[in-house]
């Protein structure tokens, strides 16, 4: 029984790392393409390559989720909290997906952990999810406005006397590089959240320890579920930062890109945070947006995104509730 349920957990989570990866494909290259730096095609395979090296590039973020949210208990009851955290985050991927919102993966799998966690009476680490996501989530959209502002307005210095064709036509060439920066950021970022779920399972089912090393095979299937769900696209949120937040231009995408891969790179390797590349990244456009002036970003637009943003963590953490209600009735 219990098995069964640590391998039906593995899936859940690997379907949600699925829809992580078409959910916040936007992130890495919606500027690309808006801008036409990178076809769609292009963008998305790039994207999910980089997705797929990032996952490899450290464990710190998925050691925090696995062991530093929650602590529920062992066998099958703690595999069905589990079980209905990843449920509620997956619903709300959807629910957001479906209407075109850029809200966070992340927070949505926090939320879960959270909501299962109290609907079931397990242990939360409050201190933990203080620390490393309600602070982390307030400050990584500042710091992305105000880097994003800031790499602009030095672009709009440096390069003062240049042709705008001619800067524009260079800086198509360099989003390139951004976007691989930004893509293999949401790798090390995201890809790790799923790792330390699944490795949470199996603590929780008896089949590892907290203090052991994440086991290569869950570092891989992690890697390859949100690569592949990358490279299936998200055209609906990709609109929404790629346009309706703000037009831009090749410069523009290059300092958004470059704001929100620092803020990402920072966040995962210096503070072991599971940040939100989609708060990061829409936040940066804004800033970005904001040195041509206040009013070319569509703030109606960006107070929806911030509205989903809000509701992701309560949200998420309802349905995992819900979730862990019907499975408990269902299997225990």
């Amino acid at each position: 029984m219990e098995l069964a349920l640590v391998i039906g957990v593995v899936v859940v989570a690997l379907v949600f790392d699925y829809t992580n990866g078409f959910h916040d494909a936007a992130n890495a290259i919606a500027t690309s393409v808006s801008t036409r730096a990178l076809t769609p095609r292009v963008a998305l395979f790039m994207a999910a390559v980089m997705n797929l090296i990032g996952a490899h590039l450290g464990t710190a973020v998925a050691q925090t989720v696995g062991t530093g949210i929650i602590d529920p208990p062992q066998g099958v009851h703690g595999l069905v909290v589990v079980g209905a955290a990843v449920l509620g985050g997956i619903v709300w991927n959807l629910v957001t997906w479906y209407f075109g919102l850029p809200s966070s993966s992340s927070h949505a799998l926090i939320g879960g952990l959270v909501g299962a966690a109290l609907a079931s009476s397990s242990t939360v680490h409050w201190a933990g999810v203080w620390e490393k996501v309600v602070i982390p989530m307030v400050a990584s959209p500042i710091i992305g406005f105000v880097l994003g502002a800031a790499i602009m307005i030095l672009i709009l210095w440096i390069f003062r006397r240049s042709t705008p064709r001619k800067t524009s036509r260079g800086f198509r060439y360099a989003q390139t590089v951004s976007a691989a920066g930004m893509a293999l950021g949401h790798g090390l970022q995201d890809a790790q959240k799923t790792m330390g779920v699944i490795f949470l399972a199996l603590v929780v089912g008896g089949y590892a320890n907290p203090g052991e090393a994440i086991p290569e095979w869950v570092i891989w299937s992690a890697a390859l579920a949100i690569s592949l769900g990358t490279y299936a696209g998200g055209w609906r949120i990709m609109r929404t930062l790629g346009r309706r937040i703000i037009a831009l231009t090749p410069p523009q995408g290059f300092a958004a890109e470059t704001a929100a891969s620092i803020v990402l790179y920072t966040m995962a390797i210096a503070a072991k945070a599971p940040i939100s590349t989609t708060h990061t990244i829409t936040s940066a456009i804004m800033g970005v947006g904001s040195t041509r002036r206040i009013r070319a970003v569509r703030w109606g637009v960006a107070g929806n995104i911030v509205i989903a943003w809000v509701l992701t963590i309560p949200a998420a953490a309802l349905v995992a509730a819900l979730a862990y209600l019907l499975l408990h009735w269902l299997i225990e």
